[in-house]
């Protein structure tokens, strides 16, 4: 699902974020079901800014949790998790699990674990860089890891005019490491190693927050329940 620009009318905005249909998210607002900033909203009124809270009645939501779902996916490597690029995608290899959205993106030449959802409240949440969730990921690189490479990494690195925040980085073999970012700028982990000298070979992402990639096979999923879950919503402010 791609990020809404703001002004955006209220009725899209709710559609956006999976409460409902246009048609439907006018029906809450005429029914004076929504609130914006406390105030009940009207037709036609917008949301101005990301910073401006969008209330929906307690009796909608409990009636729409039901049919959310949340899937823990293996994304194998060479499929895409943008529905939008040509070639085999997400969208494309998984066709039962139809109006499911993946919750961010990873590289094509990349694998492990992506969330699958219709929930839209969790994308602002989960993806917003004001937001600090941590993604955990092993790297392959083509040569030998030294406790400088490490230490660069964990205090941030330069790429172009940009320098990384601090991470949480740590020797796993001798030319693999495990990282544990708090951002997710566009091929990040991969640029960081060619700014110190190192070609990333494999990339495997293993855990979003609390949700882990486990014993998961590629191209397999699994649905995120119970407390699980629950631990996710509350983390994002849902509960």
């Amino acid at each position: 699902m791609e990020p809404i620009e703001f002004p955006v009318r209220l009725n899209r905005y709710l559609a956006h974020k999976g409460y409902s249909t246009r048609r439907g998210a006018d029906e809450l607002i005429t029914k004076g079901l929504v609130k914006i900033n406390n105030k009940i909203a009207v037709l036609g009124d917008k949301v101005e800014s990301p910073d401006d809270i969008v209330e929906v009645s307690a009796k909608v939501i409990a009636k729409i949790e039901g049919s959310y779902r949340y899937l823990a996916y293996y994304k194998p490597r060479g499929i895409s998790t943008d529905t939008q690029t040509e070639g085999e995608s997400i969208k494309s290899s998984l066709p039962a699990l139809r109006g499911l959205f993946p919750l961010g993106r990873l590289d094509k030449d990349s694998e492990g674990l992506v969330i699958l959802t219709n929930d839209g409240r969790l994308t602002d949440r989960v993806l917003s860089p004001d937001r600090v969730h941590e993604k955990e990921y092993l790297v392959k690189v083509d040569k030998k890891i030294t406790d400088t490479f490490i230490r660069h990494l964990e205090r941030g690195v330069l790429i172009e005019t940009y320098k990384t925040k601090p991470s949480k980085a740590r020797r796993a073999g001798e030319t693999l490491f495990r990282i544990v970012l708090t951002e997710g700028k566009k091929h990040q982990i991969r640029r960081m190693c060619a700014a110190e000298g190192y070609q990333v070979l494999e990339l495997k992402r293993l855990r979003i927050m609390n949700i882990k990639l486990g014993d998961l096979k590629e191209g397999a999923y699994r649905d995120i329940t119970g407390e699980e879950l629950a631990e996710l919503k509350k983390s994002i402010g849902l509960q």
